[in-house]
């Protein structure tokens, strides 16, 4: 066919139906309202400086029943590990009531505007962890709270964990309140960022290397280096030979180390062997043959982190021909604590078929890269999500770093909260809210600070119920 213009292929474009699961094709070259005029529309009824308000109602749990509400559908002899972990800072007590945060969160403003969020993005919940081809990735890397969600709570929970990282690490208030004001900046200036790109190229945007230089966290290079060179040795090969031990059959067995690991009995190491069958079937089938080159040596629990503490958790040992070691965690996935609080706000949160599988999935649909052993499955009843252990994680402890890094931390998982968001909200949408100024910054920045004491009021009520013996606490573990 002959072209009648320059460009132009004469005869006018072709008709095509609608594809199901693809955007509606324009017939006027342009959207009748763009996302990002939407997202300028919305500020009329939620205007950015209202993020700054904290409105808490008398129906707040107090933080010791915020907490034993919490425990309960726990392991019970765990929970005093739990509670003693949530006692040592107010940092550790905000990283243990996901739950407590969603309560006041879903009574403060909010566009409605939803993303697959993390749900606990506390500043403690970005860390380093090896790709397939051996690569070092830095992302979100906890996902048990994940959940189709307002993009503003993940953001609030960062920046009121940075004010609180920040002072348990000794800088003073402004560089606290500076933190999260610069997180709430990168997070603005990123999405601003990815909503101007071709869609494939913001799908995959934020290269490590360029991380630091995007976000201009300079100051972190150091600390940055040290944590990979850490995160390189941190494999199932160096946990195996500190945590197994050969057997007269030529394998290896785990060997307890009370009160975080310790072997299981013969019918509970056999039930979660067993449930590694199933669990075959939610991985693509390319990585089976994987898999079928190793065999399933041991079984033990272990303990995990602040808040997954009481869960059941288990760590399987498979050995290949050589005897060298691959580490899978099998790791019981509760309802999301956020639940409860969409639906106080008014959100529809349809029933999970699966919990593990929720979170496999909003893991996959946050992070660029996943752990390419990612599944789920269940054991005795309950459901549970499998991933590699020890695959190489690496991560920053926000509240050991010095005062001049705070703000660069900030920035740098700002950064990367707004590109995990970016791949289920549209970013011109939220961009368009967000805008140029600093009007959000700020607001995000008081919020966190007012937030930040709140969690201290908490932690100290927390603290005196402890000391009372109102509720049990094992420090130290």
């Amino acid at each position: 066919m002959a072209e009648t213009e320059a460009g132009t292929v004469g005869g006018g474009a072709r008709r095509l139906p609608h594809v199901r699961g693809f955007a509606q094709r324009s017939t006027t070259g342009g959207e009748a309202v763009s996302p990002k005029e939407r997202g300028k529309a919305l500020r009329e009824r939620v205007p950015r400086s209202a993020h700054a308000r904290l409105d808490p109602d008398a129906s707040r749990p107090d933080a010791v029943t915020a907490v034993e509400e919490s425990n309960q559908g726990r392991i019970p002899e765990l929970t005093p590990i739990r509670v003693g972990r949530m006692a040592a800072t107010p940092f550790a007590f905000l990283r243990g009531s996901a739950g407590l945060m969603a309560h006041d969160l879903a009574r403060t403003p909010m566009t409605r505007v939803r993303a697959q969020i993390c749900g606990d993005a506390h500043a403690a919940n970005f860390g380093l962890y090896g790709d397939a081809r051996g690569g070092l990735v830095i992302d979100l890397n906890d996902f048990d709270e994940t959940v189709h969600g307002p993009w503003e709570w993940d953001l609030k929970r960062l920046a009121a964990s940075l004010v609180l990282a920040g002072r348990e690490a000794g800088a003073d208030e402004d560089t606290c309140r500076k933190a999260a004001h610069d997180a709430a900046g990168a997070y603005r200036r990123t999405m601003r960022l990815l909503s101007g790109l071709p869609v494939l190229d913001a799908w995959n945007a934020i290269a490590d290397e360029e991380l630091v230089s995007h976000t201009d966290a300079h100051d972190l290079v150091g600390t940055l280096e040290r944590v990979s060179e850490k995160a390189r040795a941190n494999t199932s090969g160096r946990f195996a030979a500190k945590s197994t031990a050969p057997t007269g059959d030529g394998g290896r067995a785990f060997v307890d180390a009370p009160p975080v690991l310790r072997r299981t009995p013969d019918a509970e190491a056999a039930a979660v062997a067993a449930s590694l069958e199933p669990y075959l079937a939610t991985l693509s089938e390319d990585r089976h043959p994987l898999l079928a080159r190793h065999a399933v040596h041991d079984v033990a629990f272990r303990v995990v982190g602040t808040g997954s503490v009481g869960t059941r958790s288990y760590v399987v040992l498979l050995l290949d021909h050589r005897g060298e070691p691959l580490i899978l965690q099998v790791k019981e996935a509760r309802a999301s604590a956020l639940v409860p609080h969409l639906l106080t706000a008014g959100f529809e949160t349809p029933a999970e078929d699966h919990e593990g599988r929720r979170v496999v999935l909003g893991q996959k649909r946050m992070q660029v890269v996943s752990d390419i052993l990612l599944g789920w499955t269940t054991v005795d009843g309950r459901p549970f999500q499998v991933r590699q252990f020890r695959n190489r994680k690496g991560s920053v402890d926000p509240a050991a770093l010095a005062a001049d890094q705070v703000d660069d931390y900030g920035r740098m998982t700002g950064a990367l909260l707004a590109r995990a968001h970016s791949h289920s909200a549209d970013p011109r949408l939220i961009a368009g809210y967000c805008g140029k100024n600093e009007e959000l910054d700020e607001a995000i920045a008081a919020f966190a600070v007012t937030y930040a004491d709140r969690t201290e009021a908490d932690h100290t009520d927390l603290v005196t119920a402890v000391r009372a013996g109102r509720i049990a606490a094992e420090t130290g573990v």
